[in-house]
């Protein structure tokens, strides 16, 4: 099988093409390589798929509808899986301009050329974030998405919907897949691990919005994202919206202490106020995964962070001529 992985060479592409890959299919990875963060830790997230039968990389911008277009025509991709994107709540106020270009934009490229070509079915990455502030919890498929807190998260909804258009009007398969506060190896810069153990190195403050008090978010872990897509994409279902969260809420502190343990690192706390683009809390009910995926979040937190601190003092701290 043949699939097309858009962002393939960011944090959670570079998971989902190496498992492509271990079962022995072909991908055809696209990536841009931009500036969002280190184009040079990018392309280390790729170093054992560019090892392995049936990898192809395109350095492309998948915005770009002429270059897509050959793309298309000459790897003849079956499935494919969408997860790229300009990703951020915070840094989508600053630029949201580029946000619907790139998340909305690029998606209708992908979308239009995946209709003309006939793919057998075509996952699309959303975010948590859609659900915005409710006191409705768990967060349940069906619960209303209309008044997101971010750029970022009205461009993902938009997504969502042009989704459904192409499979209502053309027939063509299609899953949105909205991860939950994802973590682990290869994870960006801007996200919350890399934030925190950043300064914890440096004796610095880290920014705790409530102090951590009363802010919860379902940090999953990558690898249990990656077995959802994989489920997403073997499925072919005609068109399903799936949470893949990890179920257990997670006080900001309670992972601050978490990541103590693991690392062994003090962390001072700056207590800064909740930002409006940020819920006070994610919650995953994942019970409809569950029944059409078989999905089932394995890694405790625990694990997961001391997953990641090795991944971090391997290659970030090793990249720095630390240890």
């Amino acid at each position: 099988m043949r699939y097309l992985v858009t962002g393939g060479a960011g944090f959670i592409g570079s998971h989902l093409t190496e498992a492509l890959l271990r079962r022995g299919d072909h991908v055809i990875v696209v990536d841009n390589f931009n500036d969002y963060y280190d184009p040079a830790r990018k392309r280390r997230n790729l170093a054992d798929a560019q090892a392995m039968a049936g990898f192809t990389l395109v350095e492309a911008d998948f915005c770009d509808q002429a270059l897509m277009t050959e793309v298309f025509a000459r790897y003849q991709p079956q499935k494919i899986a969408h997860v790229g994107a300009i990703a951020g709540p915070r840094p989508s106020m600053l630029r949201p301009l580029l946000y619907e270009h790139v998340n909305i934009s690029g998606t209708v490229v992908l979308l239009e050329l995946a209709r003309q070509h006939e793919v057998q079915n075509f996952v699309m990455a959303s975010t948590s974030s859609v659900y915005g502030k409710t006191d409705k919890i768990p967060f349940v498929e069906t619960d209303p998405t209309d008044r997101p807190l971010s750029p970022y998260a009205a461009t993902k909804k938009a997504c969502e919907v042009l989704s459904y258009s192409f499979h209502q009007l053309y027939s063509m398969p299609a899953t949105v897949v909205r991860f939950f506060t994802v973590y682990g190896p290869r994870s960006r810069p801007d996200m919350t691990p890399f934030l925190f153990v950043e300064p914890m190195l440096d004796g610095r403050p880290i920014k705790l919005f409530n102090g951590g008090v009363e802010v919860y978010r379902d940090w999953t872990y990558v690898g249990d994202i990656v077995a959802g897509v994989l489920a997403a994409l073997d499925r072919n279902l005609p068109y399903e919206i799936f949470n893949l969260g990890n179920a257990h809420p997670v006080q900001l502190i309670d992972f601050v202490h978490t990541l103590e343990r693991v690392t062994g690192l003090r962390a001072r706390i700056e207590k800064v106020p909740m930002p409006a683009t940020d819920p006070p809390i994610t919650f995953a009910d994942v019970s409809k995964a569950g029944r059409l995926l078989d999905y089932q979040p394995r890694v405790a937190i625990e694990e997961g962070l001391g997953r990641f601190w090795q991944w971090y003092q391997r290659d970030v701290l090793a990249a720095r001529g630390r240890r």
